[in-house]
């Protein structure tokens, strides 16, 4: 291991307890890898690469020393919760069009069944019929 590499180490380690202690001083303080790599002052993929085990580390105590939950997993949850509502609009969207698709074929039938009904009677003459008698 190289002094550089054990230098990113320790970076990446105070920048964990700053994060973690709520003591941002470069980041936005919030417990995602990016804002670990700010503060550390390491590229986040160096962070994701070379020191995936400190990347873990971070996670595991974020969710052991802090009752928030991660930025990622808030992001997440957002996102399936919106997809469940899309899901619940989806499926009354289509229930509604199915009683609808009903009303009209019996709408239809009824308006077809009166094709064949004999001529109105000539006393309701405040009755109009849809479509003109044809001669």
């Amino acid at each position: 291991m190289t002094q550089q590499h054990r230098d990113e180490r320790t970076r990446i380690r105070a920048a964990m307890d700053r994060l973690l202690t709520g003591q941002a001083t470069v980041s936005n303080g919030s417990l995602t890898v990016s804002a670990l790599a700010v503060e550390a002052g390491v590229h986040r993929m160096a962070l994701m690469k070379r020191h995936a085990d400190l990347k873990n580390e971070f996670y595991e105590r974020v969710r052991a020393e802090t009752p928030q939950v991660p930025e990622v997993e808030k992001r997440l949850r957002e996102t399936v919760t919106k997809l469940r509502q899309t899901i619940a609009n989806q499926k009354a969207e289509i229930e509604e069009l199915r009683q609808q698709v009903t009303r009209l074929t019996l709408a239809s039938a009824v308006l077809t069944q009166q094709d064949s009904l004999p001529a109105p009677r000539a006393e309701l003459d405040n009755v109009l019929p849809f479509r003109p008698p044809e001669h």
